[in-house]
């Protein structure tokens, strides 16, 4: 009952600090992008304090020495919404490559369009590849990481699906570091679930991979490798059966 009353709390203020901040965004689109940072800055901070003093929501770093000090490729596990929040705040300056729909979202997409979010249509295939290479470089060369959940959508704790070397072949082509991410925040957050629960959620940031001599495809394995393992490190409640084991 508590998480239910701390969650229907949650979601008009959630909301009403969104859609300023969207339309704020906006507006200053004819200003620098770091004046609009300035404000999406603002607007994180103020909904990972409503998570933590509305829903009890907190999280700790895992691997903080591993943080880049220069843009990077991101490759982190998707659970939730909690996370596509809470990186911008761990590796600020950060765009997504999200799906283009998303821009659809009143104010919300209006500010993600604004803040210059890589938005591909998935259904293009090869195109949307060469768009996230094409608009990655030019992020990262404007001193932005690039965050990339390689499963292509949100997973529940305990599953997996094949990562995807999007990520792994813009470090290629730009020489960017990889780092890998692996957190829990399905457990409070689950995916289109209304009561989020209270609790600590780890974030885990792994060692940055050096694209340096590498196939897209050798980076990608070694990126799901550590995500899959440490996943097994922060959640073993959800892998029972083999707690300490990658999957073959």
């Amino acid at each position: 009952m508590i998480a239910f009353l701390r969650s229907l709390l949650f979601a008009p203020l959630s909301i009403l600090i969104t859609a300023p901040a969207g339309l704020l965004v906006v507006l200053a689109i004819p200003l620098p992008m770091g004046f609009r940072y300035k404000i999406i800055a603002f607007w994180y901070t103020l909904f990972l304090a409503l998570c933590r003093t509305v829903l009890g929501l907190h999280y700790q770093i895992i691997g903080r020495e591993n943080i880049p000090k220069s843009p990077a490729v991101i490759l982190s596990k998707h659970q939730s919404a909690w996370e596509t929040v809470a990186l911008q705040a761990i590796f600020p300056p950060v765009v997504f490559v999200m799906k283009k729909s998303l821009l659809m979202i009143p104010f919300l997409g209006w500010g993600l369009a604004a803040a210059r979010m890589i938005s591909i249509d998935r259904s293009t295939g090869k195109d949307a590849l060469r768009q996230v290479i094409k608009q990655g470089r030019e992020r990262l060369k404007s001193g932005f990481s690039v965050a990339i959940f390689p499963e292509g959508t949100r997973i529940a704790p305990g599953q997996s699906r094949r990562f995807k070397a999007g990520g792994a072949q813009l470090a290629v082509s730009t020489g960017a570091p990889v780092v890998p991410v692996a957190h829990n925040a399905g457990e409070f957050w689950a995916k289109n679930a209304f009561v989020k629960k209270a609790g600590l959620i780890s974030v885990s940031i792994g060692p940055s991979i050096d694209p340096t001599g590498k196939s897209a495809e050798e980076i990608t394995a070694q990126a799901e490798q550590w995500i899959e393992a440490e996943m097994r490190r922060i959640s073993p409640q959800f892998y029972p059966a083999s707690a300490d084991a990658m999957p073959g």
